[in-house]
C-alpha cells in the first residue's frame, strides 16, 4: 500500500516566535488519521514559561496570560508530545509537519532544555519539500493556507496546532494522490529523498537571499537541525 494511502500523524507547533533555539512551545498537537481507522487527535496547551509576544499572540491566539492560567507547565507538555510522537515512530507511522525542520528542530531544543532524551529518528513527510520539488515553477506563497488552496484542502481555523495538524495530513494525501511518481516510492525512499531535496532548496534560498545580505544562512539539513557543539539551548 502506498504511503498516502496509510496512517499519518499530523504535527504542529504554535511557539512564542520563530526561533527555533531559543523560543518556546505554547499549543502542540499529533492527530493519526487515516488509514481506514478512527481520527485521534491529541493536544497540548503549555505555559512556556516566558512571555509571549504581542505578534505571536494575534497569530495563534494564545496570550501570555491564557497561557499561564491554563497550561501545563512546559517540561511536562515537551515530555507528552516527545512521548506520543515516540509511539508514532514505533509504530511506523509517518510524522507529516509542514516545513518539518521548524517543528522538530524547536521540538529538540525543548528537549534538550529539559533534559530529555531527543525524539528517535523516523520517516517524516513534509508537504512544503514536496510541493517544492514538484512544481519548482509555480509562484505565489507556499504558506499552508497557500497549499491548502492550491490542493483543494479545507483548513479550518488556521494557526490553531490542531487544524494545521489535519490540514497537514491532507495536503499530502493530496500530493501523493496527484503525483504518482512520488506515491510510488516507499516511506525509507521518500524520507532520503526529501533530505537531498530541502538541501538543494535551502541552497537555493540562500543564493537568492545572498543578493541582498551577504551573511545569510539556510541551513540545509531536513527533518532536523543538529544542535551546536557548543551552544546553548537555554
Amino acid at each position: 500500500m502506498s504511503w498516502h494511502l496509510g496512517r499519518m500523524a499530523g504535527f504542529d507547533l504554535e511557539t512564542t516566535g520563530v526561533d527555533v533555539e531559543t523560543d518556546r512551545i505554547v499549543t502542540a498537537t499529533v492527530v493519526q488519521c487515516g488509514g481506514g481507522q478512527p481520527t485521534v487527535p491529541a493536544n497540548w496547551l503549555a505555559d512556556p514559561g516566558i512571555d509571549i509576544p504581542e505578534g505571536a499572540a494575534k497569530v495563534h491566539g494564545i496570550t501570555t496570560e491564557r497561557a499561564r492560567a491554563e497550561g501545563k507547565p512546559a517540561a511536562e507538555v515537551v515530555a507528552d508530545v516527545l512521548a506520543a510522537l515516540g509511539q508514532v515512530i514505533a509504530s511506523g507511522v509517518p510524522i507529516v509537519a509542514m516545513n518539518a525542520r521548524y517543528d522538530l528542530t524547536l521540538l529538540d531544543r525543548e528537549a534538550a532544555r529539559y533534559g530529555l532524551p531527543p525524539l528517535p529518528n523516523g520517516p517524516v513527510i513534509d508537504p512544503l519539500v514536496l510541493d517544492k520539488h514538484t512544481d519548482r515553477s509555480r509562484r505565489g506563497k507556499r504558506t499552508l493556507t497557500a497549499l491548502c488552496a492550491h490542493y483543494d484542502v479545507p483548513l479550518g481555523a488556521a494557526h490553531t496546532s490542531d487544524a494545521d495538524a489535519i490540514a497537514v495530513c491532507r495536503v499530502a494525501w493530496r500530493i501523493g494522490h496527484t503525483r504518482p511518481q512520488l506515491a510510488a516510492l516507499s516511506l525509507e525512499e521518500l524520507h532520503t529523498a526529501q533530505v537531498q531535496w530541502a538541501a538543494e532548496q535551502a541552497a537555493g534560498l540562500q543564493e537568492h537571499l545572498r543578493k541582498t545580505d551577504a551573511a545569510a544562512y539556510c541551513p540545509p539539513q531536513w527533518p532536523l537541525i543538529p544542535r551546536q557543539q557548543n551552544g546553548d539551548p537555554r
